[in-house]
């Protein structure tokens, strides 16, 4: 076995915490904001003039062949990556990743999979399931800490 692939086996094998450092509620809304706007460009950043259709960088960059469905799963992948680091669940990861999954897959196809998506918005799709994970877990919205200062009177 040479010394890449004793080294991969190594690194795979140890297991590692979900996250390499505790985060605080403002870390998680900033980072939830950044992959907001990330989705919003990707999935719905132009109007169509004339129609309620939204558009985005990911239907526009795949139209050029092969890269620009690439470049545009590349940035699905980070947030995926973001995701996992925020906690969420191996379950939502999947799901996430078998939406970006599907979306790079019928992305392929010319015209057909511009026009998938359009219609299927996977990354808007995916910052709603990471969401939906977060509020369930108490990280955000639904919080059962209130943060502030007490002061007692009298």
């Amino acid at each position: 076995m040479n010394r890449a692939a004793t080294l991969f086996l190594s690194a795979s094998s140890v297991r590692t915490s979900r996250r390499a450092e505790p985060m605080d509620h403002r870390d998680i809304d900033a980072t939830l904001a950044r992959l907001d706007a990330i989705s919003r460009v990707l999935d719905s950043a132009v109007r169509i003039p004339g129609t309620d259709v939204r558009v985005g960088l990911d239907a526009l960059i795949g139209l050029v062949p092969v890269v620009g469905d690439l470049l545009t799963k590349a940035i699905s992948g980070y947030v995926i990556l973001e995701a996992r680091r925020l906690g969420a669940s191996r379950w939502t990861i999947a799901r996430m990743a078998a939406n970006t999954t599907l979306d790079a897959i019928v992305g392929m196809v010319p015209i057909v999979g511009d026009a998938f998506d359009v219609v299927c918005r996977a990354n808007v799709k995916n910052i709603a399931l990471l969401r939906r994970h977060l509020e369930r877990e108490g990280a955000v919205a639904g919080r059962t800490t209130i943060d502030g200062h007490a002061e007692r009177i009298g």
